[in-house]
Parts: C-alpha cells; sequence; structure tokens
C-alpha cells in the first residue's frame, strides 16, 4: 500500500528544488576538494619506501591485540561503507529529477561530491584490513559483492522528505559507530586505527550536519509534510544499509549476527537508535511545532514520545552471551 500519492511527491519535489542553492552552496562550503582533504594512502604503509615490510609488521603486530569481536564488527563497517554504489543509486532515483549524473543542479552535485567523501571510508578500512592478516579477505569480498548484489531498499517510498529523514538518522548512525570503533581499538593499542575510525567518523559528521541541515529547511517551508515524512519513516523504522548482506548466502542471518556483535561490544546499540530519534526530534524543534493540519497533532505526539519507547525496550534487551563471529582469518 502507498503511503503518499503521486501528486504528494510532486509536492515535496517542489519544495526540494526551492533548496537547490542552498545545497549548492552546503556542497562548496562543507564538502572537501578532492586535491585537499585526506585519502586513504595518508594512513597506510608506503609501498614506495624502503621500511614498508617494517612498517606493514609494525601494523600487524598494533592489530593483533585486537579482539576478535572487534575485528569482526570494523568488517561489518566496512562493508557497509563498500557498498555505497547502491546508496548513490538510490538516492539519485529519489533526487535527481534530471536524470543527468554529471548536471550542475545543486542535489545532483551534492550526490556526487558525498559519494566521492564516502567512497574513501571503504577503501582505507578495506585495505588496512587486508594488512593485518586477521581476516579472510575472500569472506569480506563475497559478503561485499553480496550486499552490492542484492541492492538497497531504504523503503522511503519514493519520498524524498523520508529520503533526507533516513540519510540524517544514518549519518549520526555511522558517526556513532565508527567514534565507538575507533575508542575500542585505541584501548586495544592501535592508536593509528583509532585515528582512521574517528577521521571517519568527522567525515560522517559533517555530512549528518548537511543532511539534517536540508531537512530543517524543509520544516521552515512546509511543516506539515516534513512531519508526516518523519512520522511515515519512523513508524516504519530505520532499514540498516547493510541489512541484505546475507541474503541469498549460505549465512542468511549474517546481518542479525553482526548487528549482536556490535550490540554485544557497544559500537551501536539499541539506545543508541532511541537517543538518534530524540536528538531529531529536537533538532527539528517536533514538540513546538504549530499551526498543523488535522491529523497532524496525533503525529507530533507519536514522535515526541517514540524515543523514549525505544529506551525502554533497549534497557529491558538482554545482551547476547555468545554472538557468531564473522570474516576471521582460519587458524
Amino acid at each position: 500500500m502507498q503511503e503518499d500519492n503521486s501528486n504528494e511527491i510532486e509536492k515535496n519535489m517542489e519544495v526540494m528544488y526551492m533548496l537547490n542553492n542552498f545545497v549548492a552552496e552546503t556542497v562548496d562550503n562543507s564538502l572537501l576538494n578532492p586535491d585537499e582533504c585526506w585519502q586513504p594512502t595518508d594512513f597506510l604503509p608506503d609501498f614506495s619506501k624502503g621500511d614498508v615490510i617494517d612498517e606493514i609488521q609494525k601494523l600487524k603486530e598494533r592489530t593483533d591485540c585486537i579482539p576478535d569481536s572487534i575485528i569482526t564488527s570494523l568488517v561489518g563497517n566496512m562493508i557497509t561503507e563498500e557498498a555505497l554504489p547502491s546508496y548513490q543509486t538510490y538516492f539519485n532515483l529519489v533526487i535527481n529529477k534530471d536524470r543527468d549524473l554529471t548536471s550542475t543542479n545543486g542535489w545532483v552535485r551534492w550526490s556526487r561530491a558525498w559519494t566521492a567523501e564516502e567512497n574513501r571510508h571503504g577503501d582505507l578500512l578495506n585495505k588496512y584490513l587486508y594488512l593485518t592478516g586477521r581476516c579472510d579477505m575472500k569472506a569480506v569480498e563475497q559478503t561485499i559483492h553480496r550486499l552490492i548484489y542484492n541492492g538497497f531498499n531504504a523503503n522511503t517510498n519514493n519520498d524524498p522528505y523520508q529520503t533526507l529523514v533516513y540519510t540524517s538518522f544514518q549519518e549520526r548512525a555511522t558517526k556513532i559507530s565508527h567514534t565507538n570503533t575507533g575508542k575500542l581499538a585505541d584501548k586495544a593499542g592501535d592508536n593509528t586505527l583509532s585515528r582512521i575510525c574517528k577521521t571517519i567518523a568527522g567525515d560522517e559528521a559533517r555530512h549528518e550536519k548537511a543532511y539534517k541541515s536540508f531537512m530543517s529547511k524543509i520544516f521552515e517551508i512546509d511543516p506539515n509534510g516534513a512531519l508526516k515524512s518523519f512520522e511515515n519513516m519512523m513508524r516504519k523504522q530505520i532499514v540498516m544499509p547493510s541489512v541484505a548482506m546475507g541474503e541469498g548466502s549460505k549465512k542468511p542471518n549474517m546481518f542479525a549476527d553482526f548487528s549482536a556483535i556490535t550490540q554485544k561490544i557497544g559500537v551501536y546499540t539499541a539506545l543508541d537508535y532511541a537517543s538518534i530519534i530524540d536528538h531529531l526530534v529536537k533538532l527539528w524543534n517536533v514538540d513546538n511545532l504549530t499551526g498543523l493540519q488535522d491529523g497532524m497533532a496525533k503525529a507530533q505526539d507519536f514522535l515526541c514520545n517514540l524515543s523514549a519507547r525505544y529506551k525502554k525496550i533497549a534497557e529491558r534487551m538482554k545482551l547476547p552471551e555468545e554472538v557468531e563471529l564473522l570474516w576471521l582469518k582460519k587458524i
């Protein structure tokens, strides 16, 4: 059953394109010049230098101290980043009415520049994990292949507003995940990996800020439409980007196992999910919206109480006693 009719989607797209100049300015002011920003090689051993073997050995020694659960969580984060082609495709299908990937339109420029920055994350983590020797890289590559093969659907019903709610939520979620992984790496003694994770989290924080600002503008222009889309997205719950990593494979429960690991070691938890809802509701001032249309007061009430509901659920959840470790090199 379709949540939004074509007229509503068309209306929402008109509002989106009212933000064209604002989005273009965000590209110029918030995203980075490719010639000036960090690249994966800044964090990796330089194979052109004579001491590269020593540097790789030091890397391996540092990562030998990292618990298997953290390595598994890190691999899952990396696989999620590596499926970026699917995310850009989805975003363009919803946002890009020009159907021209080289367009100078603000939204299309954003899609390209955002993807270009995100692409470095998977590249860096993939190479770093390969050099550790800790992972079954063929199994990792098969999972990446499977995830991209299966495609991606954020379940936003082609609504651009819901898509921005989704990206605002997900960028904050990935920022939290990478930040917490960095803290665990630092505690385990790998300061380089900690710096990598925190650097990636910094990118996610800039992207989060931008997506939230886009949605903030929509709340100013069309509060009823924004509120409705926010409610619709949260009633369905946020589908995690890597949810399809095991579908069709010999390990169909792979995503559930990965999620259990991140929950157990505190990388990304049910409490984090609740906290993100609370953050967005407060940021978009949902509680204080006025002049709402009939029926929107119920949406307002639902959203304002949602984080508390999830927090109660999270507090009752028991951590899994055992977790299935994935993608590790068999010795």
